[in-house]
């Protein structure tokens, strides 16, 4: 059997092009991060099973993760998720730790998934969290950041919108409005999950398989045609829901105040992770109808250290895929930029009397920080053009018998297609040729 020249199903190879693009991308993962003040963090790609079976329960550990026994018989996974490892590791510290804690991470990502549009087994996900950040501020500034990412790529808001809700609203019409036990209570919130992907007449089956009083079915039908913020104040205030939904209310006001409402949308059918999330809940969408999915979703929870008996700590944060978002950037055409090779000069000699010239030449260069392709052979004049466009060179350093014996070189601007002849000993020249805005 011959091997396979694909990599491994549901995963990518990068070709030097592919990584310029996603180098691009995670610079400005990187960017965005730290204008808010993030931190860069990591962990292990192994971790123990039995970390991800109590943040996320059974159906990740059965369906989901590469999971194997290592030679000291300890049950370890490739990491699906980064939010366990976080939680891990905030719990070392958090005691001594100034808050808030503002972290970030690019981790790598596996998942035993059917390969789809927007969806691989391997991925890269762009995580950011705040933790211990007073009531509302955490969340307002996680929608910030989310935001300013996707307009660092030129997306507004004809492009995309976020997608709303909060758990202790749903928690509290569920459990204390409709009196519903636990079971049913997760019964329903996995019907809310599911009430946009099926038709009105398959809703109206699962909602009639619960058995539930004819009011409490009229009210979760109320509840999910709250079609925006108002709505869900007036509910609010119908219902006297008002002391769990202040600090939603007050977030409501921030995003008023701050002019992001443009990009924000409430949703009744945004629940998320119904073990993990415990107050606001989000996911942003691509707007166009060819793309209509979610490329990033997030909320805030309180109680991820408990499982390591810690005590709970507020936090907030949000994951975005590279697969889902280059799907994005691309359906909305935000990649104008050209992803070619990136070289400041390609460094050419005509005959063998040049090699030796031309290679010291080279070597000051990159000692001056300017990055330099040396062609390791003779190069005919006519092919030195057509080789430096190709490889994204800005200029040419053309040497021959003539520049070693003046002790110059000629330097050709590709773009402008100007010629210099300069001597070699005079660097600060030359790189200000090259580069005359410093």
């Amino acid at each position: 059997m011959s091997l396979s020249k694909n990599p491994y199903r549901g995963c990518r190879d990068f070709f030097p092009k592919e990584k310029r693009l996603q180098n691009f991308i995670f610079s400005k993962m990187r960017e965005t991060a730290e204008l808010f003040g993030h931190e860069p963090y990591d962990g292990p790609m192994l971790e123990e099973v039995e970390l991800y079976r109590a943040k996320s329960g059974e159906e990740l550990i059965n369906e989901q993760i590469y999971s194997f026994h290592d030679r000291g018989e300890r049950f370890v996974a490739i990491r699906p998720e980064m939010t366990p490892t976080l939680a891990r590791m905030v719990a070392q510290i958090h005691r001594e730790t100034p808050k808030p804690i503002r972290w970030y991470a690019i981790p790598n990502l596996m998942r035993y998934e059917k390969p789809q549009k927007g969806r691989l087994r391997e991925h890269w996900q762009f995580n950011c969290d705040i933790f211990g950040a007073p009531p509302s501020m955490g969340e307002l500034e996680i929608f910030q950041l989310a935001i300013a990412f996707l307009q660092s790529f030129g997306a507004t808001e004809k492009h995309f919108e976020i997608l709303v809700n909060d758990r202790r609203f749903v928690d509290h019409i569920f459990r204390q409005i409709m009196k519903l036990d636990d079971n049913t209570v997760y019964k329903l919130y996995k019907i809310v999950d599911k009430s946009t992907k099926v038709s009105r007449e398959a809703l109206e089956e699962m909602v009639a398989a619960l058995a539930m009083p004819s009011e409490s079915s009229g009210l979760f039908y109320k509840y999910l045609a709250i079609a925006n913020f108002d709505e869900c104040l007036d509910f609010i205030d119908k219902f006297k829901i008002t002391t769990e939904m202040t600090e939603f209310r007050n977030l409501i006001t921030l995003f008023k105040e701050l002019g992001l409402l443009k990009f924000l949308k409430y949703s009744p059918t945004i629940v998320r992770g119904l073990d993990y999330y415990t107050g606001v809940v989000f996911e942003i969408f691509d707007k166009n109808p060819e793309n209509r999915r979610a490329i990033s979703g997030g909320g805030a929870y309180s109680n991820l250290l408990t499982i390591f008996n810690e005590p709970a700590l507020s936090g907030v944060g949000f994951g975005l895929g590279d697969v889902t978002l280059t799907d994005f950037l691309i359906t909305h055409q935000l990649l104008n930029k050209n992803f070619g090779p990136e070289v400041d000069m390609l460094v050419t000699f005509q005959n063998e009397n040049a090699l030796l010239f031309a290679t010291r030449f080279a070597q000051t260069l990159r000692a001056n920080k300017i990055k330099t392709l040396f062609y390791p052979q003779e190069l005919k004049f006519n092919k030195v053009f057509p080789y430096a466009e190709k490889q994204g060179a800005s200029f040419v350093a053309l040497i021959g018998e003539q520049e070693v014996k003046n002790g110059q070189v000629q330097i050709k601007n590709l773009s402008n297609k100007e010629q210099h002849n300069l001597p070699i000993n005079d660097i600060t020249t030359i790189i200000k040729t090259i580069k005359p805005n410093g």
